[in-house]
């Protein structure tokens, strides 16, 4: 199951992408996600390790290592979430039933065509799409 790291991952690259230099800090960003820095800095580890975002040592905040539109929604996805967590297949089904003989194969088909069907569509959004429709440029004081 997709949990919220997804969308809090593409509200941190959001605020980062909006915000001037320095001052997407985790506690700006901890503000506005309504969470505790803690959680932010764990989720920008990994955009930080997945190559979106960086820091220096010393500077407050993250930039950008690419603009928004060369982010898509997928790479975020990818960066946060594992393989497995989208849709998961209850273990050891009665193999006596002519239902529990069948099930795992027939639901890992259609998992499967669910999840590349998502993937899809996260492939054709970007950061700079999301920007978009909440009406922000690339500053949020535009």
């Amino acid at each position: 199951m997709v949990n919220s790291r997804f969308a809090v991952a593409i509200h941190i690259l959001s605020i980062v992408a909006s915000t001037p230099c320095g001052q997407a800090t985790s506690a700006y960003i901890a503000g506005s996600v309504n969470t505790n820095p803690v959680v932010i800095r764990r989720i920008s580890s990994m955009l930080k390790k997945a190559g979106m975002i960086e820091s220096k040592v010393g500077s407050p905040g993250s930039t950008l290592t690419k603009s928004p539109e060369e982010i898509t929604l997928l790479d975020v996805y990818k960066a946060v979430q594992s393989p497995d967590e989208l849709f998961a297949i209850h273990e050891e089904p009665n193999p006596a039933c002519p239902i529990g003989r069948q099930i795992q194969h027939t639901l890992t088909d259609v998992f499967l065509g669910a999840q590349q069907a998502m993937e899809q569509e996260l492939a054709n959004k970007t950061v700079a799409d999301v920007l978009s429709g909440m009406g922000m440029g690339k500053n949020v004081t535009e």
